[in-house]
């Protein structure tokens, strides 16, 4: 493969025609296709503009300059090293300045917290810097060094809504024009106008920059119309005052804030309370106490230029060289003895030094020639490494023990696999990916500040009042420049910058340093204790907790996913990403569902609710503390269909079942009549694999589901490795969420969570509702569908929705029988695919819950397609029904057009292995939108597997206008040719009959699907 992508760079060189040409193993020489297509896509249209700015930039500077030979000119990358700039540049500020402020000989980890105008980027810093080789930006996944930045959209400027009850901060942004409401320039409602009424930011110490003529103070009067507006203008705001309401928004947007914290730390196993928090940019100073107690965190540090740390860290950074190169070596199991690791026994110990020391040598050259001087270069090394048979890779660096011994790279890099992902996989190969090479040249650090004694509090410079939790309260207001080392101020205060503002909040310390910096000690947040509280007393709703509990919700079960993602090991779910998770109430009422696979989401609440009727019925053992629970039957216990497994885990609490959590994956192998579990011809129920109904485990009992994946009628699981290892993952998953729990009782009462789970699934069903009612106003209480599968079975759907409630009747009286083969779909599924459809529909951000389906009323006649007998085959109900009932529903309520209407379902293997994907297509235009090519539609968003990643684990090799006349959007070819002989199927629809158009939009073609027998003397196409 390199050598055609050199033919095509040698080609387009000769054609003169191209300013820009980039080669993707030259960008960038790592594993997987796509990302690293995308990286050299992402090159060749940024190079051009970055030249254009540089041209631009050196225009500006004296000639002199330009042809001084002892002048060098550095820009930062991304990694670190003198186009996320800013961001890095705060990375590199922080991290040199903060980290041994806590003192001692191992100083506390800290998280760099960069709060801006339209997002907030945090990141982690432990002695060095933290790296990742793959992101995706704005949609483009890139593959390249960068520093791990994790971004969320909430910052300064992020507007303010209220919808459906909840307070909602962000993503749309107010910018820098027109800006907030308080720049005078007609903008909108913001975080920052909520920081001006909340006296967090004080007019009299702003420049008067702001208005039409860029000479006004900012506009307190303005902002806080503007809130009596928006109070008065919804009614969930009644009885509150402005204040309250300000102080609800900045609640939320702190929580918002909090949410990537908890993922870069509490997701990859650290403890997030041993840490500290340094605050940097103008914004986050407002912010960070109040966040690092909600995050149990008791140290701030804020730079003396906090306010420009960004620019501060650009001047401190290393010159930097990175020199890598792909691999496929085994440092082997063998090199693991009883005494720890052997190195003597790695089998690529003699190739690995001396490719290793060949990168260094082209690293340290090219700093030297850049004129650095070569003894003050050092180099890193470092092996990116995976066990066999897993496709993500961990970058180990060379390390050293206390007495500076060097430690094998496998030592390190098992003992961060186990932190990580919470386990070993004993037994297997530990690969080497990659090569690579880190040389650099330090830049400036500055020495850890001597130690000052206590001055005790200075004066203020006037007193301000502000508004905190128990409202408002008259606060010392200090000027930053008067502050001496060893000074010490208690909040509530306030601390006045020229580029800042810090907020001190009650029960909050500030220090300042030896240096000029604030160190600042938090109080740690009360536990809550229900003693006392009279559960009979109904708690109100409010909508600033509401809001609160929504993003805990979502991302705890958000966590769960990448837990399970971290820890699986099949291609199935750690590529393509195909499962689901989520919370549950004690009922299993579904509370929070993160936006994994659309299918899953009604199917797993009747997967839940199943269990819990099942165990708790007379004569069974009941639901004990510890036990987990294993399911995957479509018709008898809420499946989606038998790939599908779903694992259920209690939540208990002082011996009291309070929450389920359940993750759904999808195996690429279960047994039955073909590899992959996806038999196109199948006809009964158990030709598609293992049943399993009711399953308890009270530890890992792998003999028990051994024992159900292999002994079968038609031939047992052909990947039991696999399937074992991602039930270990589940239960993982499911376990890190019920820690997540535990700690959300003990901050706010187990009586209010379990209020705001119910509150959460009210909310979403009166979204619902509304957008119901305004259906019926605009188009009638009466829709109709009716779209026919390829085989003829016509899928009908009647619609009646009562006005005055929001209620609806989903009738599908009219669809087909159940058919002798496989495309019936089991109820759960229908009501995935209409919740699926009716959160669509509502057009904002609301809960994925029970509540979506509250008011929804179902007539399924029995014996038809959505609602078959309990044997009958369902496998193709699940990936192909599905997409029809969600094309017929979205028809009826005249959203958009046809689909692919499909998930074009692609399975292959032997007696030794299946696999299994799903294939992209179109999606049909809508209203207001053009249709978009080659994509997985509405039940389903997984992605394909990397090209590269499927020829390493498979033995076969990948080689290489459909839209009707509207801007619907185009399929996509996907060719395969297998290696050895394999048993290929593919379930899909849209074959026959064309994806409908509307509103005057043509059809969409029909797909095709071609076999390809190759022989020496011909091609045949079947």
């Amino acid at each position: 493969m390199t050598n055609k992508f050199r033919t095509h760079g040698r080609i387009a060189h000769e054609m003169g025609c191209f300013h820009e040409i980039a080669l993707s193993h030259q960008v960038m020489s790592m594993v997987k296709m796509v990302p690293r297509g995308h990286t050299a896509c992402a090159l060749g249209y940024l190079t051009p503009k970055i030249r254009q700015y540089l041209d631009g930039f050196t225009k500006g500077l004296d000639e002199g300059l330009l042809t001084n030979a002892s002048l060098r000119l550095d820009f930062m990358k991304s990694d670190g090293g003198a186009i996320l700039s800013g961001p890095v540049g705060g990375v590199v500020g922080y991290a040199k300045t903060s980290y041994w402020m806590s003192g001692g000989e191992k100083p506390l980890p800290v998280i760099g917290f960069d709060m801006g105008g339209t997002s907030t980027d945090v990141s982690r810093y432990d002695g060095s810097l933290e790296h990742v080789f793959e992101t995706t930006t704005a949609g483009v996944s890139i593959q390249a060094p960068q520093l791990d930045i994790h971004t969320v959209a909430a910052g300064v400027g992020s507007h303010l809504f209220l919808q459906n009850g909840l307070f909602v901060v962000g993503p749309e942004s107010a910018k820098a024009h027109p800006g907030p409401v308080c720049y005078r320039k007609n903008g909108y409602l913001a975080v920052t106008d909520a920081n001006v009424i909340l006296g967090r930011v004080i007019p009299d110490h702003f420049p008067h920059i702001f208005g039409p003529n860029e000479d006004g103070p900012l506009d307190l009067e303005g902002a806080k119309a503007a809130f009596r507006a928006l109070a008065d203008a919804n009614p969930e705001t009644k009885g509150k005052s402005i204040e309250e309401l300000a102080y609800g928004f900045i609640q939320v947007a702190n929580e918002a804030m909090c949410r990537p914290i908890r993922n870069l730390t509490q997701m990859r196993g650290f403890d997030i309370t041993k840490h500290a928090l340094a605050c940097f940019g103008g914004a986050g100073p407002q912010h960070a106490c109040d966040m690092v107690r909600a995050l149990g965190i008791t140290k701030v540090y804020i730079h003396r230029y906090g306010g420009v740390l960004s620019a501060y860290g650009l001047s401190m950074a290393d010159a930097v060289v990175e020199e890598q190169e792909p691999a496929k070596e085994v440092y082997g199991v063998s090199s693991v003895s009883s005494s720890g690791f052997d190195e003597n026994l790695d089998p690529s110990k003699s190739t690995r030094e001396a490719r290793l020391e060949h990168l260094a040598e082209k690293a340290r050259a090219a700093l030297v020639k850049q004129g650095y001087p070569e003894d003050s270069i050092i180099i890193e090394k470092y092996l990116n490494m995976c066990y066999d048979g897993t496709d993500n890779a961990i970058m180990i660096k060379e390390n050293t023990n206390l007495n500076n011994v060097r430690l094998p790279y496998a030592q390190t890099f098992v003992e961060q696999y186990h932190r990580e992902f919470g386990f070993e996989l004993k037994g297997r190969d530990i690969l080497i990916d990659d090569f690579c090479v880190r040389a650099f040249v330090p830049g400036f650090t500055p020495n850890p500040p001597p130690t000052v004694p206590s001055l005790g509090s200075p004066t203020p410079m006037g007193t301000s009042t502000a508004y905190f939790e128990d409202g408002w309260e008259d606060v010392p207001t200090y000027n930053f420049e008067d502050l001496k080392p060893g000074h010490e101020m208690k909040g509530p205060a306030i601390i006045v910058q020229l580029i800042s503002t810090i907020v001190l909040e009650v029960g909050c310390t500030a220090f300042v340093t030896g240096d000029g910096d604030l160190d600042i000690t938090v109080e740690k947040k009360a536990t809550c204790d229900d003693a006392g509280i009279d559960e009979k007393v109904e708690l109100e709703e409010d909508p600033v907790q509401l809001s609160i509990f929504a993003h805990r919700f979502m991302g705890i079960a958000e966590q769960m996913g990448r837990t399970l993602a971290r820890t699986a090991i099949s291609v199935n779910i750690k590529e393509r990403l195909d499962f689901s998770c989520a919370l549950f109430t004690n009922d299993g009422g579904l509370v929070a569902n993160a936006p994994h696979i659309p299918v899953h989401l009604g199917a797993m609440q009747s997967a839940v609710q199943f269990q819990v009727e099942y165990w708790n019925t007379q004569g069974r053992e009941g639901i004990q503390e510890g036990d987990v629970f294993v399911s995957n039957h479509p018709q008898l216990a809420g499946g989606s269909h038998l790939p599908d497994i779903i694992v259920i885990t209690p939540v208990f609490y002082e011996g009291k079942i309070l929450f389920f959590v359940a993750s759904r994956g999808h195996r690429s192998d279960i047994g039955g009549i073909l590899p992959g579990s996806m038999p196109p011809h199948s006809k009964s129920l158990n030709e598609e694999g293992a049943r399993i109904v009711a399953f308890k485990d009270g530890k890992f009992q792998e003999e028990g589901i051994t024992d159900i994946l292999v002994n079968q009628q038609f031939g047992g699981t052909r990947n039991l490795k696999d399937n074992l290892s991602d039930y270990r993952a589940q239960v993982a998953a499911n376990n890190s969420s019920i820690q997540l729990l535990h700690q959300l009782i003990q901050e706010n009462g187990l009586h209010k969570v379990e209020a705001y789970m119910h509150f959460i699934q009210h909310n979403a069903e009166m979204a619902v509702r509304s957008m119901l009612k305004t259906f019926a106003a605009e188009h009638g209480t009466r829709a109709h569908a009716i779209d026919y599968m390829d085989n003829g079975t016509p899928i009908e759907l009647t619609i009646d929705i009562d006005q005055a409630t929001g209620s609806v009747c989903f009738d599908f009286s009219g669809t087909g029988p159940q058919v002798l083969g496989n495309i019936n779909a089991p109820p759960a599924v229908t009501y995935s695919a209409v919740i699926y459809s009716l959160r669509s529909l509502v057009g904002q951000d609301i809960p994925l819950n029970q509540g979506c389906l509250t008011s929804i009323k179902f007539k399924i006649p029995r014996f038809s397609l959505p609602n078959p007998l309990d044997d009958v085959g369902v496998v193709g109900g699940n990936v192909l029904t599905s997409q029809r009932v969600v094309d017929v529903v979205l028809k009826a309520f005249k959203a958009c057009a046809g689909s692919q209407g499909c998930m074009n379902n692609l399975t292959l293997g032997n007696k030794k292995f299946g696999y299994y994907e799903t294939i992209a297509g179109g999606a049909g235009a809508g209203p207001t939108w053009d249709g978009r090519s080659g994509v997985n539609t509405h039940c389903t968003n997984t992605r394909i597997t990397d090209p590269e990643i499927l020829e390493r684990r498979y033995p076969f090799g990948l080689r290489k206008g459909s839209g009707g006349d509207a801007p619907r959007g185009d399929r996509v070819v996907r060719e395969i040719e297998p290696l050895r002989p394999l048993t290929m199927s593919i379930l899909s629809e849209r074959r026959t009959l064309h994806p409908y158009g509307m509103e005057g939009g043509e059809p969409g073609e029909t797909g095709k699907n071609l076999l390809i027998w190759c022989h020496v003397e011909y091609w045949r196409k079947v």
